[in-house]
């Protein structure tokens, strides 16, 4: 029943009380304080030797017979090496708050939140996306909570803009590196 007042009067169903009871579209804000580190070292080496003493003399030099189609391949054996190296270094960190909307109350009154922050800055623009489940006793009286309280958390820092592109292969690198089979 629309009553056409902006407050809507709420019981809360916990003891004594305390707890508060959310509804979709409450906004929470959520306070970030992320930092992460993760380094990982690949190292690979694949060999492959093979030698045929079935074949007869006169067919080892068959694939000459072929057009030349198959001219130089050694039909008595062969060796396949591939030696490979890799190494990935990643520190981040990211602090500030993200005011995000409830969307869903769960069966078990969980919350379910989401929202996004752009700011536009001169040189392009910063996006900080914030998903995840909390418990509303995980609210504080001011009506946040720590972004490391939130499960299943989906956090996106995005920048675009000349600085953003800058640190990305050009577009003729990237499709090389897609398509190079070796």
């Amino acid at each position: 029943m629309a009553t056409g007042a902006i407050y809507v009067g709420r019981q809360s169903d916990s003891w004594f009380g305390k707890g508060r009871n959310f509804q979709v579209g409450d906004v929470i804000t959520v306070l970030l304080n992320e930092s992460t580190q993760a380094a990982r070292t690949q190292n690979g080496t694949i060999t492959r030797d093979s030698s045929n003493t079935l074949i007869p003399e006169g067919l080892k030099s068959y694939g000459a017979g072929l057009g030349g189609f198959m001219k130089g391949i050694n039909m008595a054996g062969g060796s396949v090496s591939n030696k490979g190296t890799g190494a990935a270094d990643q520190q981040a960190s990211l602090n500030g708050s993200v005011a995000v909307s409830v969307v869903e109350v769960m069966a078990n009154g969980n919350l379910v939140l989401r929202g996004e922050k752009q700011l536009a800055l001169t040189e392009g623009s910063e996006i900080i996306q914030v998903a995840g489940i909390i418990r509303p006793d995980d609210v504080a009286p001011n009506n946040t909570v720590q972004s490391r309280r939130l499960a299943n958390a989906q956090i996106a820092y995005k920048g675009t803009g000349d600085l953003a592109n800058a640190t990305k292969a050009g577009w003729g690198t990237s499709a090389l590196l897609k398509i190079w089979p070796f």
